[in-house]
């Protein structure tokens, strides 16, 4: 993950890391998923290798999603960060909540996710203290 992308993971974590004020579009209640890149491979491997995947869709992600408000306070916990969290207007086209459909990775590939958010965002937050 690029330090700069301009992700909610990276913008939000270095922002904790430098004890800068983290911003959150709209009122942070709107969620998202997020799952963990170890997860992420091995799904993706499974539906390489799978006969019974062949000429199938299959959504890969993490199911449990979080408000933008519980992701930051994870965030700020883990770093131990003085951040203040500060609101933004939030863009017109922003969904409200964003979730895979994974049953047919579970079913198919015999897959979902395993690593927690707060054990993905520890490691992301030595990566990027690295």
């Amino acid at each position: 993950m690029n330090k700069n992308d301009g992700r909610a993971v990276p913008n939000f974590v270095n922002q904790a890391i430098n004890n800068s004020p983290i911003t959150v579009y709209g009122d942070g209640n709107q969620t998202r998923s997020f799952c963990y890149v170890s997860d992420m491979i091995e799904g993706i491997e499974r539906a390489m290798f799978s006969a019974k995947s062949d000429q199938e869709v299959i959504n890969l992600g993490n199911p449990n999603d979080i408000t933008m408000l519980q992701l930051t306070k994870i965030i700020i916990d883990l770093t131990g960060s003085k951040s203040k969290i500060i609101f933004k207007q939030m863009p017109t086209d922003d969904p409200s909540r964003r979730r895979p459909d994974i049953s047919k990775a579970k079913i198919i590939l015999g897959w979902e996710p395993r690593v927690n958010i707060e054990d993905g965002m520890r490691a992301t937050i030595d990566y990027f203290r690295a």
